[in-house]
Formats: structure tokens, sequence, C-alpha cells
């Protein structure tokens, strides 16, 4: 289940964008208190429940409101089998200039944990990491880190993306994502596929497709090897995530939303 649960991480990592590459709507397609909830599923079997929440009320750092988001993925049937996962990662995102303040991470994947607090610091080029002990309250090692701009984290660039204005790309076109995750900075090629109307637990939505270029390695099969699904309406909400496996597919489906936008 560890590396189920890389590839959840990496599908979200996969929608990390750099700033000011397209035009940005001058409304957030989401506020506070939205939650969408997933299933993850490979085959027939459904491995794990994960969801999204944006926080009811702002997260103020110096007196700047914050977005305060979490990505929760937890394991469940017969996937415990093989190890329990019950993972948190978040993002405190600043409203204004659409980038992390601080991200966090809390693993737990059989007796494996981890606790991590990322602060990024955008004008000076630098991210700050603080380890904590398997129990959460002791601090046991930071690290700094050079950045190479501004970044987004896993969790912030997923939200980011969906702040775009989508409907200007063309075909084919692709950009360069940006972020860091895990101390390492991710450049990844996203390519626009174009649009599809599928069939979702919310019924038939148009989307938007995204594929990113993967480099080579053991998990996934082909250079493009995923494939992102984001309705066209105001909300942009990903709906489905396919990431193709070098034995079969592994499929995150939106199982429902609440506290929309619009």
């Amino acid at each position: 289940m560890n590396v189920i649960t890389k590839i959840t991480s990496l599908l979200l990592a996969l929608a990390l964008f750099q700033p000011s590459l397209w035009a940005q709507e001058k409304n957030f397609p989401f506020t506070y208190g939205e939650e969408l909830n997933f299933e993850v599923s490979y085959g027939w079997f459904n491995l794990a429940d994960a969801k999204m929440v944006i926080a009811k009320n702002p997260e103020k750092i110096e007196d700047k409101e914050h977005f305060k988001i979490d990505v929760y993925g937890k394991t469940k049937g017969a996937a415990t089998i093989f190890g329990r996962v019950n993972d948190n990662w978040g993002t405190i995102w600043d409203k204004e200039t659409k980038l992390p303040s601080r991200s966090y991470r809390h693993i737990e994947e059989g007796r494996y944990r981890k606790h991590e607090q990322v602060y990024f610091d955008h004008q000076e080029k630098k991210a700050v990491m603080e380890l904590y002990d398997r129990e959460n309250k002791n601090l046991e090692k930071v690290q700094e880190f050079v950045l190479p701009g501004s970044v987004q984290d896993i969790v912030s660039g997923f939200y980011y993306l969906r702040t775009l204005d989508l409907s200007k790309m063309n075909k084919g076109q692709s950009v360069n994502i940006k972020g860091f995750f895990d101390k390492e900075i991710y450049n990844i090629k996203l390519i626009y596929e174009g649009q599809e109307k599928i069939k979702t637990d919310l019924g038939e939505v148009d989307t938007y497709i995204f594929s990113p270029q993967i480099p080579k390695n053991k998990l996934f099969r082909g250079e493009y090897p995923v494939t992102v699904w984001v309705t066209q309406d105001q909300n942009k909400i990903p709906v489905k995530i396919k990431a193709n496996l070098f034995l079969g597919s592994l499929n995150l489906d939106l199982k429902s939303a609440k506290g929309l936008r619009y």
C-alpha cells in the first residue's frame, strides 16, 4: 500500500502550475467549506477513500487571509491487509498571491510515520522544513532548501489549477509544472488534450483533459500514463484521475461534492 499512496501523492503533485502562465479569473472558483470526496480503485477493488476539504473559516497569517486546505487518504476494506494508510497533506494558501505560506504532511502507513511542516519564503526563494518525531510532539530536524522562484506545494498546486482560465488553452498546448514536494523541485510538462463529456456519480459532465509527461520509472506505463479530467463549469472540480501502471490502472473518481461555490 505504500506504492499506492506514493502514486496518489504523485497524481496530486502533477497538478502543480507555476504562476503567470495563463490569464487568471477575478474570483476563486471555490470557497470556504468546499468538500470533494473520491474513491481510489484498482480494477474491481476499492482500495481507499480520499477527500479534499477547504476549512470553513479563513486562516490568518500576518493579517492576511489564507485558505486552509486538507487532503486525506485512508485505506479501507481488504486493502488494509497490506497495511493501513491514514495520510493527511495540507496547505495554508495565500489568497492574494495564490502561493503557499506553509504546507504540512502527516503520514501513517503501516508502522511508518512522518510529520513535516514546510515554511515558504517566496521573496527570499527558500523553504524551511521541520521534521517531528513519530508522535508529532518533538522537533527532530530542520532543513533549508533553495527555491528556483515561486512554487506551489502538492496541495496548493491542485487548487491553483482551478483558478486558471482553461477555456483559452488550445489542444496540444503545454506548460512546465514547477512545485516543491518531499525535498524535490518538480518540473513536469503538462499537455492539454482537449475536451470530453464523461459519466460520473454527479451525472454527465463536460471536462477539460490533461496528460502530464512523466520520466520513465518503475510505476507507470508509457510517456503519458496519467490523465486528469476537470469540469468545464465555473467550479472546475477534478472528477477523475487515471494512472496506467505496468499492471492495470489506478483510478480516483469523484463520488460527492458539497459546499461548491457555484
